[in-house]
């Protein structure tokens, strides 16, 4: 037997041990897609970090593999290049794939709006597939970007503690896999990676964190910023999930079966978890797109109430306090500011 080469085998033994850690999911759709030969998505672009993934999907899963390829319409020829990358896939052994046209928006920006068709497309095809996890080829490397941007936006650490391996539906299997591995092993298979134009244009934010922030950071630190950085996200995360379990478990004590919030109570929580209880809360009553001064203005009602009101929240949505609890109130109508009997309260 031919030895396989180890970029080849690094990137197999990442997507299995994702695969291996499946979560149960929150829905009886998810639960189900665990059985043997269930379908797995692989979102694949061409480029080597996706095909890489691709590749080593039909080994550790033969037969389960089925792959979507989003052509966005954003470059010439980008219909021809879709198809060239679905029957790369097919080369490679997966059961189908498939090309998915989709219109891009103007809203957040030209990365934004690309990302939110995408993710679009992705999630319909999961759904259509009974809610199949969907592979992508996020790496090490990007995960230090990530984390970087949130550094960089003042992020809390929610945000910086960067992508999960599993987000039901989406699963990274790479995220502990440098993209110089991804690309060594595309070379071993002698796969021919397509590299997106896009991903070196410097208009775009996260393009020039990889050229020029990243190396400067490298040089002037002495290497293995990224690994730091990915490491960090990884300690983030398990904070974060520790203090978003107590959250929801206060939460459940917290809410009334009217839908309000006992503030008084939520008054004396750690600030960390305090904060949390009232994003999950608003979450819950129908508020998205919250930012973290969205949530710490709702959060002075609780911690410093002085009879002060709370400056609308995104989708016409109000807090208000009356009488020790919080309630959310919909409409512009909604008055800025109800105090109950005593600013004390």
């Amino acid at each position: 037997m031919a030895r396989v080469p180890a970029p080849v085998a690094e990137v197999r033994r990442a997507v299995r041990e994702a695969l291996e850690a499946r979560p149960e999911g929150t829905n009886a759709r998810f639960a189900a897609s665990r059985r043997a030969n269930s379908p797995l998505i692989i979102a694949c672009s061409g480029g080597a970090d996706s095909l890489a993934l691709a590749a080593a999907a039909v080994d550790v899963a033969p037969g389960a593999v089925q792959g979507v390829v989003v052509d966005h319409g954003l470059q010439d020829g980008s219909a021809d290049q879709a198809q060239r990358v679905a029957g790369q896939l097919r080369e490679l052994g997966v059961a189908s794939a498939e090309v998915v046209a989709v219109e891009v928006g103007a809203a957040g920006g030209p990365e934004a709006a690309a990302r939110d068709a995408r993710y679009a497309a992705l999630r319909a095809a999961s759904r259509d597939r009974g809610d199949a996890p969907v592979l992508l080829g996020h790496t090490l490397d990007d995960q230090a970007e990530t984390v970087l941007l949130g550094l960089g936006r003042g992020s809390g650490a929610r945000s910086l503690a960067g992508m999960a391996v599993w987000a039901p539906p989406w699963c990274r299997p790479l995220l502990g896999v440098r993209r110089a591995t991804t690309r060594a092993a595309c070379a071993a298979l002698d796969l021919a990676v397509w590299d997106d134009p896009h991903n070196d244009d410097p208009r775009y934010t996260r393009v020039r964190l990889r050229h020029e922030v990243l190396p400067v950071l490298e040089e002037a630190l002495g290497g293995g910023v990224a690994p730091a950085l990915a490491r960090t996200a990884a300690q983030l995360a398990d904070d974060d999930a520790a203090l978003s379990a107590l959250a929801a478990g206060r939460l459940e004590v917290l809410v009334g079966a009217d839908g309000t919030l006992d503030a008084v109570a939520l008054a004396g929580e750690a600030p960390a978890v305090r904060r949390r209880v009232l994003r999950a809360w608003l979450a819950a009553a129908g508020a998205r797109e919250l930012s973290d001064a969205h949530v710490r203005a709702v959060d002075s009602v609780v911690a410093q109430w002085r009879g002060q009101g709370v400056p609308p929240l995104p989708g016409e949505l109000v807090v208000v306090r009356a009488h020790g609890r919080l309630r959310v109130l919909v409409g512009p109508t909604a008055p800025a500011r109800t105090a109950g009997p005593s600013p004390t309260r």
